[in-house]
């Protein structure tokens, strides 16, 4: 009976962990499996052809214990939960290359500017085989003291052995976004106000239609960043994406 007690508690306390460390999703490609692991808020790890690839990393090297060093690295805003230099500082980058906007450029060490590359909004990078395309991504209505001006910051989509892979990054229901077409996967952000609520997510979500869609980045209160909500959205809506929702939040 002692042996059973014991068993369920080893249990009890470890699956939670469990669900919170296992959180990674595998996508089909032309050119093998790309793996999608959610680390926190808008940062995740992307495994493609060998590459592995850090999206804004943030949050400690901590939260990216276990997980191969970067060989690629995008940051899409100078924002601090974007270009977060202690998380950089606190990793091993010392084989990555970056892709970044001028805006971050502009505030990188010496030492990463060296091995960094300017992507500026509507330019297209080939680099191993990754194909990266910047596009705006910017609040609404435009406005120089805005949170996000237009043409500071990237938002991308990466194609990867066939499969397009749009990253919103802060970013309002922009056209730029609404007008996106054969998208495979997006990570959409949501909270207001630094970006946009969640009937605007879904309203962009159900005009371009990717096939899955990860809400992301949507820490807020107040029924700001209600992701069930969301998904009930897209689903009601009848068009075939998919929404997967994973804990960016983990404790």
């Amino acid at each position: 009976m002692k042996s059973i007690v014991s068993l369920f508690l080893i249990l009890w306390f470890y699956i939670p962990a469990l669900s919170q460390i296992d959180v990674s999703d595998t996508i089909q490609t032309r050119d093998g499996n790309l793996t999608i692991q959610p680390i926190i808020h808008g940062s995740l790890v992307l495994t493609w052809n060998n590459q592995t690839i850090y999206v804004d990393p943030y949050g400690g090297a901590e939260r990216f214990e276990g997980l191969k060093e970067p060989d690629i690295i995008l940051i899409t805003d100078i924002h601090g939960d974007h270009l977060n230099q202690k998380t950089l500082e606190s990793i091993n980058t010392e084989r990555a290359k970056f892709f970044v906007p001028q805006a971050v450029m502009d505030k990188l060490s010496e030492e990463i500017k060296s091995r960094a590359t300017v992507i500026e909004n509507g330019q297209t990078i080939v680099f191993k085989e990754m194909e990266m395309l910047a596009i705006p991504m910017y609040n609404l209505p435009e406005a120089e003291d805005s949170r996000h001006t237009k043409g500071r910051g990237n938002g991308y989509v990466l194609t990867l052995g066939g499969k397009r892979i749009y990253i919103s990054g802060d970013t309002e229901d922009i056209p730029e976004m609404r007008n996106l077409r054969k998208i495979d996967v997006a990570f959409i952000c949501m909270n207001l106000p630094y970006t946009m609520d969640i009937n605007q997510a879904a309203s962009a979500v159900i005009e371009f239609k990717p096939s899955i869609v990860y809400p992301y980045h949507y820490r807020g209160k107040g029924g700001l960043s209600d992701i069930n909500s969301f998904k009930n959205q897209v689903e009601s809506s009848g068009i075939t994406t998919e929404v997967r929702l994973k804990n960016w939040y983990p404790e």
